[in-house]
């Protein structure tokens, strides 16, 4: 039941305001929650299925990027961070958008997702940065 607020609030984001800044509403928002403690996998996994399942309800384009902002966007209300990614494959030119596990590994993502490359990280690598801050201690 907590996906359905997450999903709601990025439905409202994503119909409002000028649709030229959509991408950075939405980025904004799958970033909330970068200062907080990173969630497990089981965590990451949950809250994407559970983004996907709201979503199916939804009478309106539902893609990767709004289901990944939703699934962060419920993890930062649940006090964790989700690691949000958004990339392009080559040939044909695609996008995608995803979240991305602690270890690295992507959640609840087809085998095919590792085609494309991250070109916009603004969360991280969070785990990474955790790593760095705490071999400066």
């Amino acid at each position: 039941m907590g996906a359905v607020p997450a999903v709601l609030v990025t439905a409202a984001a994503f119909t409002l305001g000028r649709p030229k800044r959509r991408f950075r509403r939405l980025v904004r928002l799958a970033c909330l929650g970068r200062n907080l403690r990173p969630a497990t996998s089981y965590q990451a996994r949950y809250a994407v299925c559970a983004a996907r399942w709201v979503t199916q309800l939804m009478p309106m384009r539902w893609a990767c990027m709004e289901e990944s902002t939703s699934a962060a966007l419920l993890l930062a209300l649940a006090g964790r961070r989700a690691e949000w990614r958004h990339g392009v494959a080559m040939d044909p030119v695609r996008l995608h958008a995803w979240i991305v596990g602690p270890d690295g590994h992507l959640v609840e993502e087809p085998a095919d997702t590792a085609l494309y490359t991250a070109t916009h990280t603004p969360d991280g690598p969070g785990a990474a940065r955790d790593q760095q801050g705490a071999n400066r201690e």
